[in-house]
């Protein structure tokens, strides 16, 4: 089967005026920062897999370009809520696949070009941080904190504690923790290369947490440059966003991932039927497994085994009429994606008759609906048919211990990340439409 194709989504500087980012400018009073989101067609393996991350394949990624460094290098890194530590392809000890990548114009980073580099000692605060994955160690002959972190298809990248100075677009610069990495995953050969991954969630390392940002929102557009997003507060009077707090237990539980975005999933609804989910199971365990995550990182949505089924069944049903299942027990799409469906080559699937699928949370809700319900299987037929897969994967199947609401299901909805008030806001809105009255409102 050829792999299938990546969609790489942009961000580009809006605003022209210099603003101040940083710990003064993050307050209320400043004003947000705009970027527009783009989406470009790229190669599968192009972009680095997210460290760290839950062991399934990420097709889509948010990039950023940053510049790093004295004199400043323009660099691209994955934007993911996900993940803590923001990393860098660092282009000392490169390996071969690196070393193509450069080739072709990845813009790996270069440490001994920049003045303002600072490699971090084993002695510092940043070196004791107990919110990553993996605890950084000490190089016992330099003295210098390193840190490895885990990829999806089980490989793993070490390299070395670092500060340098961040700017995004033409902001003033701000002095930053980051691993600066001995390797990463190959470049895309049409020039869209990620040299990192800009770490966005609640940790002490996070780039959020660093550049002391308290909210921050972003639509995903469903078309190539109609997307958005804000980094900073604002109150924009024509998004009704209804708001759901952030959960956090009482007590550190050692499946709980307590710098993430976690939400309350209370219930999950196809059309008009609630689905008969026993409240325990959308619920963390006695372990902490069993949150429910908000994460750009990450392309689809998953739902632990239990919840997936009750979907599968309730989907095939009221499907049934419109679409032939693939009836095919031995297939699934990038192992966790198994209620797929046959639909006659060269023809779209009958999207605006499906039922919607709506994720109820403590306060808001999340509706999946038309064409973000089925993915077409890159090079799969049967006959005739192309498949298409419902884009809710079974999390037991790849595994997971959470639920992992991915960015595909965030398309035309606002998403608010409010860290001064602890919830996360969503709207349902058509980009192209937010994008553009933002733009007159700033």
């Amino acid at each position: 089967m050829p792999p299938p194709l990546l969609v790489c989504l942009l961000l580009s500087l809006l605003v022209a005026a210099p603003r101040p980012w940083s710990a003064a400018a993050a307050g209320p009073a400043a004003k947000p920062r705009v970027f527009l989101l783009r989406a470009r067609q790229v190669p599968a393996g192009a972009l680095p897999r997210p460290p760290s991350k839950l062991r399934f394949h990420h097709n889509v990624s948010l990039t950023v370009s940053l510049a790093v460094g004295t004199p400043p290098q323009n660099v691209t890194m994955v934007l993911d809520t996900g993940s803590e530590l923001s990393w860098l392809l660092c282009a000392q000890g490169q390996g071969r696949q690196a070393e193509a990548g450069a080739a072709r114009g990845a813009s790996s980073f270069r440490p001994r070009a920049s003045a303002t580099f600072a490699a971090v000692p084993c002695g510092s605060a940043q070196c004791s941080s107990r919110d990553l994955p993996a605890p950084p160690s000490c190089d016992a002959a330099s003295r210098q904190c390193r840190v490895s972190l885990s990829y999806a298809d089980g490989s793993t990248s070490d390299g070395a504690l670092a500060t340098d100075v961040f700017a995004v677009g033409d902001a003033p610069l701000l002095r930053s923790a980051f691993g600066c990495m001995s390797s990463a995953y190959d470049s895309s050969p049409d020039g869209v290369a990620t040299a990192g991954l800009l770490g966005m969630n609640r940790g002490t390392l996070s780039f959020v947490s660093q550049a002391r940002t308290r909210r921050f929102s972003y639509c995903i557009s469903d078309r190539d440059d109609a997307g958005v997003l804000l980094l900073g507060h604002s109150d924009l009077p024509f998004l009704p966003l209804n708001y759901t707090p952030l959960y956090q237990p009482t007590l550190p539980l050692p499946y709980f991932d307590r710098v993430a975005y976690s939400v309350q999933l209370l219930g999950i609804r196809v059309g008009a039927r609630p689905l008969p989910i026993p409240a325990s199971v959308l619920a963390p365990d006695h372990t902490g497994a069993g949150q429910t995550m908000v994460d750009s990182g990450t392309q689809f949505t998953f739902l632990l085994g239990d919840a997936y089924s009750a979907l599968k069944a309730e989907f095939l049903k009221q499907t049934k009429p419109l679409l032939p299942a693939l009836d095919d027990p031995g297939f699934s799409f990038q192992e966790a994606f198994d209620t797929c469906f046959r639909v006659p080559a060269g023809r779209p699937p009958p999207s605006a008759r499906l039922p919607p699928v709506t994720l109820l949370f403590n306060g808001a809700e999340m509706s999946v609906a038309g064409d973000r319900l089925l993915y077409k299987v890159p090079g799969e037929r049967r006959g005739g048919d192309g498949v298409w897969c419902l884009t809710f994967g079974n999390a037991d199947m790849v595994p997971l211990t959470a639920y992992v609401i991915g960015h595909h299901h965030q398309m035309n909805v606002w998403v608010e990340y409010d860290l001064e008030r602890g919830r996360v806001g969503l709207a349902p809105v058509k980009c192209d439409v937010a994008s553009q009255r933002l733009g007159l409102m700033l």
